[in-house]
């Protein structure tokens, strides 16, 4: 194992490479001490001899990904968790799938909590998923919201220059009427172009509003509008093209 050679891959990108799970949630395994490197536990930092190292996975060996890359969208419902596996889950997004699908080691590229709905990309490459998730890719991501009560535009600078939560700093890229309605009602249009955890949920409680739904419509350049909720699609590259800003030559 060599740690300092920057032409071998770090072990979260290998991890994410082999089809394991996100570049983030592999950095969350290295520290939790789950992965191991030629028998030794791996740290933060270390990078991979893809030919000759031994990287494991509470035991389990994980190889080089094999398979070809795998890229869906789902129309998720309420009720449904992001996540491959939970025990307080009463139904995970990956029970939506096609069969053939199943048997296939994907993740989500960006989640949404169990009451919200809409579209979710899953995927095995953790390349994609890592570019999908980064702020320095400013994928814009679309949602419609609905609140407990008419919006106060008073709240306006608060929601768009952001406020500080829980010791967090929270904000909205964008909001607008819904189509037909007016900046003062319930029912509108958000825009992020990040995501914290329950961000949307968490900046409108701290304004004095409940979110009472809340639906993604589309991640760059692609949408669900003909999706019927619980449906899934195998994306081409075309349309995984579509999730990322276009660049400007």
């Amino acid at each position: 194992m060599t740690q300092s050679n920057p032409t071998r891959p770090k072990l979260q990108k290998f991890l994410a490479s082999a089809g394991l799970c996100s570049r983030r949630k592999g950095e969350l395994l290295i520290l939790d001490g789950l992965i191991s490197i030629n028998g030794k536990k791996a740290k933060l930092g270390d990078r991979v001899n893809v030919d000759h190292d031994i990287v494991k996975f509470k035991g389990n060996r994980i190889n080089a990904n094999s398979q070809p890359s795998v890229t869906l969208i789902v129309n998720k419902p309420k009720g449904y968790m992001c996540s491959n596996e939970d025990i307080n889950a009463d139904r995970l997004i990956f029970e939506l799938l096609e069969q053939k699908y199943r048997t296939i080691r994907l993740f989500c590229a960006g989640r949404l909590d169990v009451d919200s709905e809409g579209m979710v990309v899953l995927t095995n490459d953790g390349d994609l998923a890592h570019r999908l998730t980064h702020p320095s890719q400013e994928v814009r991501k679309k949602y419609k919201i609905e609140i407990d009560k008419n919006l106060d535009t008073d709240v306006l600078p608060s929601l768009l220059n952001g406020v500080i939560v829980e010791d967090e700093f929270l904000k909205i890229d964008e909001i607008k009427p819904s189509k037909g309605k007016s900046l003062r009602s319930r029912k509108l249009d958000i825009v992020m172009q990040h995501g914290k955890k329950r961000e949307i949920r968490r900046i409108f409680f701290h304004l004095g509003y409940r979110v009472t739904k809340l639906k993604r419509v589309s991640i760059g350049g692609l949408g669900i509008r003909n999706m019927s909720l619980g449906q899934s699609r195998l994306l081409k590259k075309e349309e995984i093209d579509l999730l990322f800003p276009k660049k400007i030559s």
